[in-house]
């Protein structure tokens, strides 16, 4: 494995950070969204649950592209 390579998927990797950065974006969101209007939380966390799967998307692909990355596929 090259320098190259491995820089390339190091940098794949850091979509995992850009992931929580959203997730915890999407938290504070709703936590202050709950603590303003308690009642309408059942309506919030559907969606806050989908946000957080489109997040947790985008660092699974990272992975996913660092693998293939290293294996050479």
């Amino acid at each position: 494995m090259s320098l190259m390579t491995a820089i390339g998927a190091g940098i794949a990797v850091f979509t995992g950070i850009g992931a929580a950065i959203g997730i915890g974006i999407a938290t504070k969101g709703l936590m202050d969204a709950i603590s303003r209007q308690p009642e309408a939380s059942n309506k919030m966390t559907p969606m806050f649950i989908i946000g957080i799967a489109l997040a947790e998307a985008t660092a699974i692909y990272g992975f996913v592209i660092a693998v293939m990355i290293i294996t050479g596929s």
